[in-house]
Formats: C-alpha cells, structure tokens, sequence
C-alpha cells in the first residue's frame, strides 16, 4: 500500500511540473498590402526575452497611490531577432498571387521548423491594416503564429 501511495505522489507531482514548465513563443508574419510593391514583408522572431513586469505599472483613482511607469521605451527594444525576407502582395501589376503562394511556402517551413524543434501550434491570430482612403497607400496584414513547449 506504501509502495501504491508512493507511486501516486510521484505520478502526481511529475504532472504538476510538466504543467509548470509550459513555454511559449510569438512569431509574427507581417505582409505588405501596400500597392506598387513600395512595401516591407517579414517574419519576425525574437532571440531575447522580456518581462512585462518591468513595464508595467499599477494605477488606481486615488492620486497619492499613483506610481508613474518611469521604464523607458528603448530597454523594450529587442535587438536580437530574427528576420525572414517576404514576398510583397503586390508588385506593378496589382496583387501577385505567385508571392502569397511563395511567402506561404516560406511560413511553412517556419512553422515546420518550429515543431521539428519541438514546439506546437497553439493559436493563430491575424489583422488587417488596410489603406484608409485617396493617399493612404499604408497597410499590412500580420500574423502571430503562438507556439508552445
């Protein structure tokens, strides 16, 4: 009976550290929906870690307990990253379906690579950022694919 018990503490505090140690990665696809081409298409992933903690700060509606966030923006900066070229959606011509098929055969491989290494797809999320109207000539379409470990 000692031996069962035993077993069963074991068993149970090896799940709890497994669960404990569950990591997780942002990689971001940024494609330019700018027209003529003029725009910039990557995949980004970051080499360095950051605590948002040392960014972040608590505000409350009583002024004496205020504590003013005094980080400063450039120790966010990550100077350490990946950066995989991209293929523009649109080139002259208009849009270029040959680049959405080739920047999705470059995403693939990331994503391969990715789990090759070990890490699962948990979440994708996307947006839009469109031109705004006469002269905008702006906008991009991002992705952030959400690994776990």
């Amino acid at each position: 009976m000692k031996k069962l018990l035993l077993l069963g503490a074991i068993a149970l505090f090896s799940f709890i550290d497994a669960q404990a140690q569950t990591e997780y990665k942002v990689i971001t696809s940024v494609e330019s929906i700018v027209p003529n081409g003029l725009g910039r298409s990557r995949i980004v992933s970051t080499s360095e870690q950051r605590n948002y903690k040392d960014f972040t700060s608590e505000r409350t509606d009583v002024k004496e307990e205020d504590k003013r966030n005094k980080s400063k923006r450039d120790d966010i900066r990550v100077r350490n990253f990946e950066e995989t070229k991209l293929l523009n959606f649109y080139n002259l011509g208009g849009i270029r379906f040959q680049n959405i098929a080739a920047n999705d055969a470059v995403i693939t491989s990331k994503i391969n690579s990715m789990i090759a290494e070990g890490w699962e797809l948990a979440f994708v999320t996307s947006a839009v950022e469109s031109e705004g109207g006469k002269g905008d000539g702006k906008g991009i379409f991002i992705t952030r694919y959400i690994f776990r470990k």
